[in-house]
C-alpha cells in the first residue's frame, strides 16, 4: 500500500457518501414536490425562491442554466405561484416573486422537506457542522 492509498480511499469514500445523500435528498424532494402536484424541478425551485430574485440568482441556487429555470419558472407562473415583476434597480432584470397562492404552497413543500429528511438523524449543531464543511469545500478557488 502506498502512502496516497489511504488519502484515495477516504476521498473515494466521501465522494461515495457525498453522492448517496445527494440521490437521497433528491428522491426525498421528488416525492414530496410529488405529493402537491409538482416536478422535482419545481419543488427545487420553490424551495431556492426564498425571496424576490432574478432567473439568474434562482438558476444559480438550482445549479442549473437560465435557461433551463426559464422553462420551469414558465410553468410556475402559468400554475399562478410566481410573477415576474420589474427589477427595483435593474431596468433590464426581472424579479421573480411568489404569488400568496405560491408562498402558500412553498410553506406546505418545506413542512414536507422537513419531514423525515435524510438529514433527520443529525442535530442541529451536526448540521451547521455539515453546512461548514460542505460550504469549505465546494467554495470556488
Amino acid at each position: 500500500m502506498t502512502m496516497q492509498e489511504p488519502a484515495l480511499t477516504t476521498t473515494r469514500e466521501l465522494c461515495g457518501l457525498v453522492g448517496e445523500l445527494s440521490r437521497q435528498i433528491g428522491d426525498h424532494l421528488r416525492e414530496r414536490a410529488g405529493r402537491l402536484g409538482l416536478t422535482a424541478a419545481q419543488g427545487t425551485a420553490l424551495r431556492e425562491l426564498t425571496g424576490p430574485m432574478t432567473m439568474r440568482e434562482l438558476s444559480g441556487r438550482m445549479g442549473c442554466e437560465p435557461s433551463n429555470a426559464t422553462f420551469i419558472v414558465d410553468k410556475l407562473e402559468a400554475l399562478g405561484l410566481l410573477e415576474r415583476r420589474p427589477h427595483p434597480s435593474d431596468r433590464r432584470a426581472k424579479q421573480l416573486v411568489l404569488t400568496p397562492e405560491g408562498a402558500a404552497l412553498r410553506e406546505k413543500l418545506m413542512a414536507l422537506l422537513v419531514r423525515d429528511s435524510p438529514l433527520a438523524e443529525l442535530s442541529t449543531q451536526e448540521q451547521a457542522q455539515l453546512h461548514d464543511l460542505l460550504s469549505r469545500a465546494v467554495l470556488p478557488r
